[in-house]
């Protein structure tokens, strides 16, 4: 039965020789893109187009045309290979249309060798774009699936490739469509639209299809920049040795394969395994799974409400001609159009909350095995996990910083992650433009992004290993002191935290010598020179009530921390209000924008890389009356004590 698809479904693939056949009202340039399990095109040999047809497994047509068969091997793919990209481009300089808008919309089929459709997808709603990505084909827990995308670039080809990462895109596109034109002069012009439209279509027609509008813009979240890195933490230096300050990326050997998913019965969906995805080790695994989770919760989301868009516009539509007619507006007439139409769209709607739903069961079932098996870098404050905790031996390679939501599925939470070292700082927003704070007195909001932030980094000192991370604390007014007292008491900070101008000033110009000896050190390649007193560990600055107690030069001094510190092990976790900065204009904008922005209290500010949603973020918070806390930072300090051991 053949899967059709709107934009944002996936469907599974039975067997791995397979055709893509498109369609469209008028010429256009077919080819496809290979991509690495972290969605990056390693070159121009990784691009299949009329100007280099062949790649191993794929081949493309050799100019532009109404109709193309692409031919796809996946097993011959390359193994570093996970996803396959179908691009359509309106060729450039051929006196033909400029956008999709004026053409019909392309129709791209997936089918087997002997023509059997397996999966159909018809790109509406496209307009004033004259590029377009169609569908990728891409591997997901051992299995190779396809995907609708249907995401269209106005700039053209140019923007399209280098929306894919690849290097000198514009000069790439020029080349391809140099090679099109002369092709074009070539070619026999397509047989002009028949009555019925440009194609044939075999058994139902197409599923109804989403419009294709633009998703709500949104700050996107920090990772996965062009999907999730599968880089695992690379190995602490040996004592005295140089110290290697750049983010951990393996490249020695090969990642172990995923544990194999239990069988299950022909038809039905493979029982889901923690750590099934590929990865260097267990940690790595997981985090790979759940960055998947999420991915697929975004586009299964996508789908349905494409679906439901569409079917509230085609039941509009409907009830427009119907009662354009002054006859059908009076009477039984009119009434039983409205009841055809509404009774069409529930239908629709229904239909889109089935696959929802079955998308939604899949993912909750992965997620009762995964969030169990979760070591405690991941895990949220309730878990089992933390009663067991002992300090580390390495760093893992990510954090929980919070949980996701959408409102189709509140109790499907997604873990956010973000990679260690952290990549960037973080900001606890305590002013008022949280979606719960209009219900939270404006002093409790501070005290609750306080509370945020100091639960942050007590998970920050529980993750690293003993002396391997150290956390110092800015509180001008001692504000903070309460929410402070977790950090304070166990003695697991790097000193008191400082008050005051004078302290604020002694704590910046410590961290800012840091950050440019190690700078010096590491351009000079002479780590082993740095003074002995020097804290080579990574470093976290918390600061409350930003920017109080900063003058200028401490102000200059911050800035200078959160661009330069983090390439060097310093990094800033900031709690503060916006407004109250106001008076510094826009000098301290690169500042806001280079942090990830968390709230202390659930608000929907987020958004993923691949849809755009805004997702509802869940700060971390302890079980009520929960003294786990307590109990890890004691073995924290306890392990700093005794060096460890």
């Amino acid at each position: 039965m053949t899967a059709e698809l709107v934009r944002g479904q996936n469907h599974t693939l039975p067997q791995t020789r397979l055709e893509i056949r498109v369609s469209a009202g008028s010429p256009v340039v077919a080819g496809a893109t290979l991509q690495d399990e972290q969605g990056t095109v390693r070159g121009a040999e990784w691009i299949a187009h009329p100007g280099s047809p062949q790649l191993p497994g794929l081949e493309v047509s050799r100019q532009a045309a109404a109709d193309h068969r692409l031919a796809v091997d996946l097993d011959a793919l390359p193994g570093s290979v996970h996803r396959v990209t179908v691009l359509l481009a309106l060729p450039t300089g051929s006196g033909g249309p400029l956008r999709f808008g004026s053409v019909a919309a392309p129709f791209v089929a997936v089918t087997g060798l002997d023509g059997t459709e397996i999966a159909t997808f018809t790109l509406t709603g496209l307009d004033a774009e004259s590029a377009v990505t169609a569908l990728e084909l891409y591997r997901r827990q051992g299995v190779w699936k396809v995907r609708a995308v249907g995401q269209g670039y106005a700039a053209g080809l140019a923007e399209m490739l280098a929306d894919q990462g690849v290097a000198r895109a514009a000069e790439l596109a020029a080349s391809i469509q140099e090679t099109v034109t002369g092709g074009l002069a070539r070619s026999v012009a397509p047989p002009p639209r028949t009555p019925e439209g440009d194609r044939v279509r075999h058994g139902v027609g197409p599923a109804p299809s989403p419009d294709g509008g633009q998703h709500p813009a949104a700050p996107v979240l920090p990772e996965p920049l062009s999907g999730p890195p599968v880089a695992g933490p690379a190995p602490a230096p040996p004592a005295g040795g140089p110290i290697d300050y750049a983010h951990p990326r393996r490249t020695t050997a090969p990642p172990a394969p995923p544990p194999a998913a239990p069988s299950a019965p022909p038809g039905s969906p493979a029982p889901p395994v923690a750590g099934d995805a590929t990865g260097w080790s267990m940690d790595e695994r997981l985090y790979n799974q759940i960055w998947g989770m999420f991915e697929d919760l975004a586009r299964a989301t996508a789908a349905y409400r494409s679906a439901v868009g569409f079917a509230e516009s085609r039941m509009d539509q409907e009830l427009d001609r119907a009662l354009s007619d002054p006859r059908n507006r009076i009477g039984g007439a009119g009434d039983r159009a409205r009841g055809t139409a509404r009774a069409e769209r529930d239908e629709l709607t229904s239909r889109a909350r089935e696959a929802l739903d079955r998308d939604l069961a899949q993912l909750a079932a992965e997620a009762a095995v995964v969030e169990p098996a979760l070591p405690a870098a991941y895990a949220g404050w309730a878990d089992p996990v933390w009663h067991a905790y002992q300090v580390p031996m390495e760093m893992p390679m990510a954090l929980r910083v919070g949980d996701l939501h959408l409102p189709e599925a509140t109790e499907l939470r997604i873990p956010l992650l973000v990679r260690l070292p952290l990549e960037r700082g973080i900001w606890v927003d305590s002013g008022r433009t949280a979606s719960e704070a209009a219900s939270t007195e404006s002093g409790r909001l501070r005290a609750r992004a306080m509370e945020t932030a100091v639960l942050h980094a007590a998970r920050m000192l529980a993750v690293h290993p003993a002396g391997q991370f150290s956390v110092h604390v800015i509180d001008p007014a001692g504000s903070g002191a309460a929410a402070l007292a977790p950090l304070v008491r166990p003695g697991v900070l790097a000193g008191a935290p400082a008050a005051g101008p004078g302290g604020v000033a002694s704590v910046l110009d410590h961290l800012t010598r840091r950050v440019d000896l190690v700078q010096m050190a590491v351009r000079a390649g002479a780590a082993d020179s740095l003074p002995p007193d020097l804290d080579t560990g990574e470093q976290l600055l918390i600061v409350n009530d930003f920017p109080y107690g900063f003058d200028d030069r401490a102000v200059t001094q911050l800035r200078y921390l959160a661009d330069e510190g983090p390439s060097v092990g310093v990094h800033l976790l900031m709690v503060a209000d916006r407004a109250d900065a106001s008076a510094y204009g826009p000098v301290l904008d690169p500042l806001w924008r280079s942090l990830l922005r968390i709230t202390p209290v659930a608000d929907d500010h987020l958004a993923d890389p691949w849809v755009g949603h805004a997702w509802t973020y869940e700060p971390p918070a302890l079980p009520p009356g929960s003294r786990v806390l307590d109990q890890v930072l004691a073995r924290v300090a306890e392990a700093r004590r005794t060096g460890g051991r």
